[in-house]
């Protein structure tokens, strides 16, 4: 997908603050060996350098836009690499801590997934990941209902966006089978209030709403967006609006 780092970060402290809470959960150890799973612009990779002393932490992503971005903060002890979530688990490599914060929602089958990423992680070691969990929010149900209609659903065929995120009880289970332990898997809901429905779009224009356009022509982009903000309008005809977003949190130990 092409992401848009200038787009994305339009709002960087909403999206900052579930990291914070993710990093809550990490014990501070030093000398780990640690991978960020969909690193973005490596600005909140960064901050494990400070969190874990001496670390040496490896981010990966397999967007250049964000990367691109992502240089600024490399130092001796912080790399990024181009490379996705399931080419980097096709590797040997293991790790003292994978962490991975708003990047996994876009792997499929969680089920067969976190498996391969508990298999990754070190004796000793662990896992700590967040992802939005949102999916059943107007926000996200509108771009599907846009792309049933014409002139997109002949386009589309019979593509449908998959949200592959499981319920917290099934995460705490997957955690257990795996001989996880000190496990911790809850839903935090983020109030957010944003200025008005354009605001709104631009949030979902920065993820959500990338695969849906990435699969059309480009002489149906901008209609599919126009018709998009128009449901959103719609929707939240008053300012300013509350947006409710919900993150998974997990954590174990193996």
């Amino acid at each position: 997908m092409a992401w848009n780092p200038e787009v994305y970060d339009q709002f960087k402290n909403e999206r900052s603050a579930p990291f914070f809470d993710l990093l809550n959960l990490v014990e501070k150890r030093p000398d780990l060996s640690v991978i960020d799973l969909g690193c973005g612009t490596g600005e909140l990779t960064s901050r494990l350098l400070d969190y874990l002393e001496n670390s040496k932490v490896q981010g990966i992503d397999f967007s250049a836009e964000m990367l691109e971005k992502a240089k600024h903060f490399e130092t001796s002890r912080l790399i990024f690499v181009k490379r996705s979530i399931e080419d980097q688990l096709n590797l040997n490599d293991t790790f003292d801590l994978i962490i991975s914060n708003a990047a996994i929602q876009w792997c499929n089958e969680h089920k067969e997934l976190f498996p391969r990423i508990i298999s990754k992680i070190k004796k000793g070691g662990q896992l700590a990941v967040q992802i939005p969990s949102n999916h059943e929010f107007i926000v996200h149900r509108l771009l599907g209902e846009v792309a049933d209609k014409e002139p997109y659903k002949e386009v589309y065929a019979s593509w449908k966006r998959a949200y592959t995120v499981l319920k917290i009880e099934d995460y705490a289970g997957i955690l257990f089978n795996n001989k996880g332990r000190e496990i911790t898997v809850f839903e935090k809901v983020f109030p957010h209030v944003l200025e008005n429905a354009e605001a709104v779009y631009n949030w979902a224009s920065g993820t959500a709403m990338i695969p849906y356009v990435e699969k059309l022509p480009e002489d149906l982009k901008e209609q599919f967006k126009n018709d998009y903000k128009k449901e959103l309008q719609g929707i939240f005809p008053v300012s300013p609006v509350f947006y409710p977003f919900k993150r998974t949190f997990i954590s174990a130990k193996f």
